[in-house]
């Protein structure tokens, strides 16, 4: 078991990576060269959304970035819109703007290609995905877990 646990973790962080490589290659094929991939994962993790930092932080695994640095970066090119909260000064609230819409869509559109992609070559199918998704999620659960005892006793 401990050579398919250690695999696992491998694939994980190879998989995300991968996937970062993806959003890359998306983004140079629409010639977008203001954003990058990990902000773009960031931006369609907001969505239609208006999310506080610390909520997107906890939504989204940014691989190695700084949140607060990126969303900096995000309202200075115009995808996102940041607004002050009215009760507490020290928070503040995202939503994408229009161009933030707009490349979500353009993203959106990508996972449909994949998407059909994936289901003409008939290896990976729903099922698979459906199974694979409910045993990351065992693993994040037990990893969380295991955190949480280790912090708290």
């Amino acid at each position: 078991m401990k050579e398919s646990y250690l695999q696992s973790i491998q694939l994980i962080e190879r998989l995300h990576r991968r996937f970062l490589d993806v959003i890359k290659t998306e983004l140079d094929r629409l010639r977008i060269e203001d954003i990058n991939n990990v902000q773009t994962l960031i931006l369609y993790n907001i969505s239609g959304e208006q999310l506080t930092i610390g909520e997107l932080t906890n939504r989204g695994y940014y691989l190695g970035s700084n949140v607060s640095y990126n969303v900096k970066k995000l309202v200075e090119s115009e995808y996102i819109v940041q607004e002050r909260s009215l009760h507490d000064k020290r928070s503040s609230r995202v939503k994408l703007s229009a161009k933030g819409l707009d490349l979500c869509q353009k993203i959106d559109a990508l996972h449909q290609r994949n998407i059909a992609a994936l289901q003409k070559e008939g290896e990976v199918d729903d099922p698979s995905l459906q199974d694979m998704n409910k045993t990351l999620k065992k693993l994040e659960r037990f990893w969380t877990t295991y955190i949480n005892s280790t912090h708290n006793g």
